[in-house]
């Protein structure tokens, strides 16, 4: 597999754990104290970074810090709005429509020397 596409799917795989990591115990474990929702988190947060780790390495073989950074923030929408959207019913934003071409901006800056546009 292409590192960039493997580095892509890593990145997908981890932040879906983070993302659990980060805003699950909110609808889980709410009623719990904070300590126990964080250590609980801890444990799926060592998930997400023995995932983070090696895609983020596979990924700076050809991509540069900062493209790494704007493919993370990508795929961190990617997965952030169904999972608030299926797991945390919330409502569909037009919000997270203006954020997604936020981000798509800053896709097109970071990446355009590789698109042959600098």
């Amino acid at each position: 597999m292409h590192p960039i596409g493997l580095s892509i799917l890593l990145l997908t795989l981890s932040n879906v754990f983070m993302t659990f990591a980060w805003y699950a115990h909110l609808k889980e474990l709410n009623q719990k104290p904070w300590l126990v929702a964080a250590l609980i988190s801890w444990g799926i947060a060592f998930f997400e970074y023995m995932l983070q780790v090696p895609g983020n390495r596979i990924g700076f073989t050809v991509l540069s810090v900062a493209q790494l950074k704007i493919l993370q923030e990508v795929i961190t929408l990617s997965v952030f709005v169904p999972f608030a959207y299926f797991y945390m019913k919330e409502p569909l934003k037009l919000d997270y429509l203006w954020a997604a071409l936020c981000i798509l901006g800053a896709v097109y800056f970071v990446f355009r020397s590789k698109l042959g546009a600098a």
